[in-house]
């Protein structure tokens, strides 16, 4: 079974880090064959690349060494030609960045990036076509298409439309997702709320959606303790009641919600810090913010950690604030959970299938920062709470979570979707 899967980049994120966990895991399958491509990973959100080469030394990460100019013209066979015959190596890696697969709309650099995975599928020859995010998923599924891929899959982590932005954008995507819904043989989502979602979008059938929690290594987390010295070396109060926030300082996560909400709690909860793990663009931002609140001293940033490094940051923390007010399901949640962690989070996408409300942690509707600093002072006053739902949370994780889980769910997927395929042919 050979299985290409494709993303637009591979930054430190929750949908980047799942999609290497499935690869790596297939890997282990004896009758599996994997590839994965991607765009180029630039940014302050980190890049996972290197994950795919800390396994196996012998890896080769594949680059192209002819990249595209802005300039350059999309009548331009030549230079196409040329780019193609790099990417199409006779040893094909792990691994394959194609140049033209950016993240923004860029109408030149998303034709050529068409027609370089069209040229790298027809290559590869793959059974199965698994592609991620926004962008890979549109132009990897039309490419899938073109190659005349067998079965084409693609994995909601988030959705590419709603009301987190504007009327036009959301119906140029809406109409993007409906056109390669045609083309995709199923549907892989991160929470029920991605299917319903796309449901009522006109994009596919029930029978074609399957949800498939994003799993991850559970026990690291499990296992995380309040490490005193790590608290002071992130210049945080030994008897700190610790709000963690997980995620990238970007957009919509919901970073500037959580400063408010801490400067309403501090008056009744003196004690209360933050602690923000992750970098981003929004950083300069942030910072500002907080001097701007007066809660220098309050608010810590770590800078980019690596995902293996998490885990001890959650074990500093008494419970994780997550106001992002665009997810499919954020990560953090089960993580958080995972250590014993209690959580509160806004009612967006997925969040409600993970935070139970009142048994794994508290739901706020997006906006209402004043029910988010009501349920925060109720766990910073009451730690037996904060431990039943830490308890509580860490065994639904255990049981829903588990990476090794989560890779033969989409194994046996695939096996199945094959099988559909081939004797539909006979």
């Amino acid at each position: 079974m050979r299985v290409t899967h494709i993303i637009t980049r591979l930054v430190v994120g929750g949908a980047q880090e799942n999609t290497i966990a499935t690869v790596l895991g297939l890997r282990g399958k004896p009758d599996v064959t994997v590839q994965l491509i991607s765009g180029p990973t630039t940014g302050p959100e980190g890049s996972l690349e290197h994950r795919l080469t800390e396994r196996d030394q012998t890896l080769n990460v594949q680059r192209s060494t002819q990249d595209t100019q802005a300039n350059a013209s999309s009548n331009n066979p030549s230079m196409l030609n040329a780019e193609c015959s790099t990417l199409n190596a006779p040893h094909n890696p792990l691994l394959t960045i194609v140049p033209t697969l950016v993240r923004p709309v860029h109408p030149l650099k998303d034709f050529l990036a068409l027609q370089h995975l069209t040229r790298l599928l027809k290559d590869q020859k793959p059974d199965i076509v698994h592609t991620h995010s926004g962008k890979a998923g549109i132009l990897g599924r039309i490419a899938a298409a073109r190659a005349k891929v067998p079965v084409i899959i693609h994995h909601i982590h988030g959705p590419s439309f709603g009301p987190f932005q504007g009327n036009m954008a959301n119906t140029v995507f809406t109409a993007a997702e409906r056109y390669a819904g045609k083309f995709t043989t199923h549907f892989l989502c991160s929470a029920n709320a991605m299917t319903r979602l796309y449901l009522a979008s006109g994009i596919g059938e029930p029978e074609n959606y399957t949800r498939v929690f994003s799993g991850f290594q559970v026990e690291p987390f499990a296992a995380a303790t309040n490490d005193p010295l790590l608290r002071d070396n992130l210049s945080i109060p030994r008897d700190a009641f610790v709000i963690g926030k997980i995620a990238r300082l970007f957009p919509l996560k919901g970073h500037s919600d959580l400063l408010s909400v801490l400067k309403r709690i501090l008056p009744e909860c003196p004690q209360a810090h933050v602690l923000c793990v992750g970098d981003g663009s929004l950083r300069p931002h942030l910072e500002a913010r907080v001097r701007e609140l007066d809660l220098t001293n309050k608010v810590t940033f770590t800078g980019l950690v690596p995902p293996a490094e998490v885990p001890r940051y959650v074990g500093v923390m008494d419970c994780l604030a997550h106001l992002s007010e665009r997810e499919g399901l954020a990560r953090a949640l089960p993580q958080a959970l995972a250590a014993g962690k209690p959580v509160v989070t806004y009612d967006c996408d997925g969040a409600r299938e993970v935070c139970l409300d009142s048994k794994t942690g508290f739901l706020a509707r997006p906006g209402h920062e004043s029910l988010v600093a009501e349920r925060l002072l109720l766990l910073a006053h009451d730690p037996k709470l904060r431990t039943e739902f830490g308890q509580r949370g860490q065994s639904f994780v255990r049981a829903n979570f588990d990476v090794e889980q989560m890779v033969d769910t989409i194994y046996r997927l695939y096996e199945a979707l094959t099988a559909r395929h081939t004797s539909q042919r006979l």
